[in-house]
């Protein structure tokens, strides 16, 4: 499971992705100037998966139609099932519990809020990926 085509494999799939969610969250710490740092530590996390969701619903999306050509409802519903099998636990504990935590309390451990909001990132999304690539792994041994 664990070699460097599967490497290359996942890098490849959620770069774009998780550029523009790492872009959407330096973007969205801003707000630390005008609400609390929970406030704030959630508004990330929702700027983060709009983006990050965003981008993944769209490659997607274009991948199924490259690959079959005209897009069917069938199809887009196979589309939907397979994200939320690969994203749908590993999302719901990232979204209401780790990501949140880790934005509010690293910048406070680190005591340099743009060091804190970085690190905070990083440690959230180790536990977001290893659950996501878990899942991915399996659904592509069903198929």
């Amino acid at each position: 499971m664990f070699n460097k085509a599967n490497f290359k494999e996942w890098f490849d799939r959620y770069k774009y992705s998780e550029l523009a969610a790492t872009s959407a969250a330096l973007i969205a710490s801003q707000f630390s100037r005008i609400f609390s740092g929970l406030v704030t530590a959630y508004l990330i996390t929702f700027a983060e998966y709009f983006a990050f969701y965003g981008i993944m619903i769209y490659r997607s999306y274009k991948k199924h139609q490259h690959q079959h050509g005209k897009t069917t409802l069938k199809g887009i519903l196979y589309l939907i099932r397979n994200l939320f099998l690969e994203f749908g636990y590993p999302a719901a504990l990232d979204f209401f519990f780790i990501r949140p935590f880790c934005m509010y309390w690293m910048p406070i451990l680190t005591g340099n809020y743009f060091v804190g909001i970085i690190l905070g990132k990083i440690t959230a999304d180790s536990f977001f990926y290893t659950l996501s690539i878990v899942n991915y792994e399996l659904i592509k041994k069903k198929e």
